[in-house]
């Protein structure tokens, strides 16, 4: 079995290219003619990993399946497809197809008996005549429906339903993030299924045209497309860097995403607005956050301290002091009971103690074993940790709060001790996101990893990028779920490393802390 001339040239789409074409027509060209400006960095492997394993859990969702497996000869595929339909078989998964340069795989497709004459194809042309009808099942690892899966779903019908066979029904299914496991997992209870062929069947001559025009872009010259919110809607797209290279250092792109929202950010570019110094000059009625920003940029000016803002946040505090950060993972998949799907469960903390103003000192910490339900053993240490009645440090309190009220709602017994955690929370973030503190070196954020170093420079001690492995949050959630995976020497690293970067968080918090303190008594000795 061959593929024809038309489909070994580079004009094929298969259904992930007609969506990246739908996002945006100059992605297609890119992909062809500038593939070497890409920046694969923005492909998230971990979500690329949760979507593989939502997509094998699925293929069993209506029982027994057979599935074609993945071969870069589509030509394998395809003839494998067109053997289990000459079998007869039920459930089919990456069922493969292909016409006119048109690929595309599905991921479960159903196939009924209703006595008429369908036609299954291979590229080559060779058919397949079977009594049969389908429905196309498109799985997404998502927890909520988005327009571009209609896109997805309607490119299999067009290619489907051009070689003949007959399409009875489309569906989408997704992940039903209010299922909480019990027992064994209910793919039922898991997964939600939406009907979309009315949706799909009204889409099929606007497939038709968006095909001859995704081909004409490629074969063309590079498009003239400016950049606008097709650049991160759905997906954020791998060429903005190539596509925002005109865009300057310090443009209205850097401000803050809590003063200035996206769509604003783009009518000013539009307007051409763009840079600061053309922004302040504009008239442009802007926030004080904003105009601090700008101006402490534009004007190279030195740090703004609100001695105010900060000796009220520090009197809010209590020694002892216990700074503490949390590490979690989110499974689509929930592996524990009282999981749902995406929920955050903690694994590790870490803890500094500090008994007075500037002493020195304590660390604890905790890092559970790989394979198991963490959160029990976590919930225990944490209550030995930490005493009821003291003040506990975090940055940015919502999320340790969150996962605490969880773990209190799961165990009666410790759930006063958690709650009285919770309770006595405060949040070292607080004088940054209210800019009681800001310098040019913050930027945009207010995060811990810029708030540190621009307290804190050339201290090697602080220095994230220096750290073997792991250096982020998302680092420490991939590398703990890949742990099971793994060789005693290789997890033996990552629980190090693991261990290393949640202690930096902490001792970062201990160390802004001091700062903060020093410009409080600074400013006493100066009266």
């Amino acid at each position: 079995m061959v593929f024809s001339d038309e489909y070994k040239a580079n004009k094929k789409l298969s259904k992930s290219r007609y969506c990246r074409g739908i996002q945006c027509p100059k992605i297609l060209w890119l992909d062809e003619h500038k593939s070497e400006v890409r920046d694969d960095s923005v492909l998230n492997q971990a979500v690329m990993d949760t979507g593989n394993k939502v997509g094998d859990i699925a293929m069993g969702y209506y029982g027994e399946f057979a599935e074609v497996s993945y071969h870069e000869d589509k030509s394998i595929m395809l003839a494998h497809t067109k053997e289990l339909l000459d079998k007869k078989a039920k459930t089919i998964c990456e069922a493969s197809f292909a016409n006119a340069g048109n690929f595309c795989s599905v991921d479960i497709l159903r196939v009924f008996d209703d006595g008429s004459q369908a036609t299954a194809c291979s590229q080559a042309g060779a058919c397949a005549q079977t009594s049969a009808c389908v429905e196309i099942v498109e799985v997404k690892s998502s927890t909520e429906l988005k327009p571009i899966y209609n896109d997805d779903a309607a490119f299999q019908y067009f290619v489907l339903s051009s070689i003949g066979i007959k399409v009875k029904k489309v569906s989408l299914m997704y992940v039903n993030n209010k299922y909480e496991r019990r027992g064994e997992l209910d793919l039922h209870g898991l997964f939600k299924v939406h009907n979309c062929t009315k949706k799909v069947l009204s889409m099929q001559e606007e497939v038709a045209s968006n095909i001859s025009r995704f081909r004409d872009t490629i074969a063309g010259e590079e498009p003239e497309r400016d950049i606008g919110e097709h650049c991160f809607d759905p997906y954020e797209c791998a060429y903005c860097a190539y596509c925002w290279r005109h865009i300057p250092q310090n443009s209205v792109f850097d401000i803050s995403g809590h003063s200035l929202r996206m769509d604003k950010k783009l009518n000013l570019y539009r307007r051409g607005i763009v840079s600061f110094e053309q922004l302040l000059e504009s008239g442009e009625k802007l926030n004080d956050n904003t105009l601090l920003q700008l101006t402490t940029t534009v004007y190279n000016r030195p740090p703004t301290i609100y001695m105010e803002g900060i000796r009220s946040f520090l009197n809010t505090l209590s020694w002892p002091l216990y700074f503490l950060d949390f590490e979690s993972f989110m499974e689509a998949i929930p592996g524990f009971d009282g999981q749902r799907p995406y929920m955050q469960i903690p694994f590790q903390y870490s803890l500094h103690i500090q008994k007075a103003p500037g002493a020195e000192t304590e660390h604890r910490e905790f890092l559970a074993q790989e394979g198991r339900d963490p959160r029990r053993d976590l919930a225990e240490s944490l209550c030995t940790d930490i005493p009821k009645n003291v003040c506990v440090l975090v940055y940015s309190m919502g999320y340790e709060k969150g996962r605490i009220k969880e773990l209190a709602a799961l165990f009666d017994d410790l759930s006063e001790h958690l709650l009285n955690i919770r309770d006595n929370i405060k949040d070292l973030m607080q004088p940054f996101q209210t800019r009681s503190y800001y310098s040019r070196e913050l930027g945009k954020s207010y995060s811990i990893k810029k708030v540190l170093p621009a307290l804190c420079p050339d201290d090697p001690e602080l220095d994230y990028n220096a750290l073997d492995l792991i250096h982020n949050g998302g680092e420490a959630m991939t590398a703990f779920a890949q742990l099971p995976g793994k060789n005693p020497q290789e997890r033996q690293r990552i629980r190090a490393a693991l261990l290393a970067y949640c202690r930096l968080d902490t001792l970062a918090m201990v160390k802004i802390l001091d700062k903060l303190r020093e410009f409080i008594n600074g400013f006493s000795l100066c009266l």
